[in-house]
């Protein structure tokens, strides 16, 4: 492909984080006309992206769906062409629809998968193997192995896999990331990250089936201490984790669904197994109904020469409103802004959440032009890649095997990129 020939991508998955769109309407979250789409839509406004797609299981969902985009996105932002193909078709249901989704793109196009946990792995195989880029919304797959599977296969077929980590572009988490760097060796790091209960009106699904709270959700703060710390030379080596249990269940959540998950990790640095480190990552899908934020996030990273606090919960915006159930909300424009400009235009491209969907855009168009010897280059940027997010998966399998096994789980790091759990 040409440097300047736009990207065409298939959206895999139609639900809030892709559309805004649950149940039948716009989402009651801050997301109600999604992410995934609307950056999309913005990208292909700008010349970046091409054709567009989307794909789901049931494709009588599709009609609701336009029209809530043309209503939430056409009608309000000047000239955001809102329009897709779909798979399957409006009359049909098909969970594997994604494979003549797929299919239908040439080698070089990408797809964003935005789906349960438990399909991620061959949703992603199944593209890669047919030359085509991928991103993952985290975690990227729930075992180690299937991650590292998936990492060779890449490799194989010269595709840029994309992990949608994109705490990494939060301005605040990113100048942590870098003030870290001066702060001497890791010494400990501590992370909390939760959503109020009634987010489990939407997951409730596969909640604690499909997928953990860990998973879900301390997959973020794990991804920014592994980010943080990598180039420290630390690598983590065993995994202890504790989950309490009963609210979710309580509110029609399958029996097996724990409300908050914490994993205790040790860290060692490879050049010096003399220092050690401790993080600490905590994560809840019960925090109260009322919290007045979409997520509480924040954590605590010490250096031995140094601290760095962050508090991303309350950004100095808060809005009381009586019509939101709680009249009470902190919003998190940083992320996403939904506002148009003064001329009715989109303007929410410095979001974090923007910016991590250029990058991946920006990154296949790159591999596109100069092949697979910009693979090593992405990598090498610091992005959320497969091979910079081994230690995440490996962390996040760990705690779950250490929970569902009742015992501490090692990790080994080899050569040559060759981990395993013992």
């Amino acid at each position: 492909m040409a440097s300047d020939t736009p990207l065409n991508v298939l959206m895999v998955g139609t639900g809030e984080y892709t559309t805004g769109f649950v149940g039948g309407g716009a989402s009651g979250s801050d997301k109600k006309v999604g992410v995934v789409g609307l950056t999309l839509f913005d990208l292909r406004r700008r010349g970046k992206v091409g054709n567009l797609s989307m794909v789901g299981t049931s494709g009588g969902k599709f009609p609701a769906i336009r029209e809530h985009l043309s209503k939430n996105i056409t009608n309000v932002y000047n000239n955001l062409d809102t329009s897709f193909e779909s798979y399957p078709a409006n009359d049909k249901t098909d969970p594997e629809a994604y494979k003549a989704a797929i299919d239908a793109l040439a080698p070089g196009s990408a797809i964003t998968i935005f789906t349960p946990d438990t399909t991620h792995y061959r949703i992603a195989l199944y593209a890669i193997e047919r030359k085509i880029h991928v991103l993952i919304t985290k975690p990227a797959v729930k075992t180690l192995a299937h991650h590292l599977e998936l990492l060779a296969k890449a490799k194989e077929h010269g595709v840029f896999v994309y992990i949608e980590h994109h705490k990494r572009f939060d301005p605040a988490y990113a100048d942590a990331r870098f003030k870290a760097q001066k702060l001497g060796d890791f010494n400990y790091f501590y992370s909390y990250m939760s959503q109020p209960k009634s987010q489990l009106e939407t997951f409730k699904a596969w909640a604690g089936v499909d997928s953990d709270i860990s998973y879900y959700l301390n997959s973020h703060h794990i991804d920014i201490c592994e980010s943080m710390v990598q180039t420290l030379g630390y690598t983590p080596v065993k995994v202890s984790a504790s989950a309490s249990k009963g609210v979710a269940v309580g509110l029609g959540c399958d029996p097996i669904t724990e409300d908050t998950i914490s994993l205790l990790v040790h860290w060692v640095k490879k050049s010096d197994a003399s220092k050690r480190a401790t993080g600490v990552y905590t994560a809840s899908w019960t925090a109260p109904q009322k919290a007045g934020v979409h997520s509480n996030q924040y954590f605590h990273y010490m250096a031995s020469g140094g601290e760095i606090r962050i508090d991303q919960a309350k950004r100095g915006y808060d809005v009381a409103d009586d019509s939101l159930p709680n009249g009470l909300m902190w919003y998190n424009p940083f992320y996403m802004k939904y506002a148009p400009d003064e001329e009715g235009n989109f303007a929410g491209q410095g979001g974090y959440g923007y910016v991590s969907f250029e990058k991946f855009v920006d990154g296949c168009r790159l591999v596109n032009r100069e092949g697979v010897s910009a693979l090593e280059k992405l990598d090498g940027r610091g992005l959320p890649t497969l091979r910079n997010t081994i230690a995440t998966t490996a962390i996040l399998e760990a705690g779950r095997r250490a929970i569902d096994e009742g015992r501490e789980v090692g990790i080994k790091e080899g050569e040559g990129g060759a981990w395993e759990l013992v």
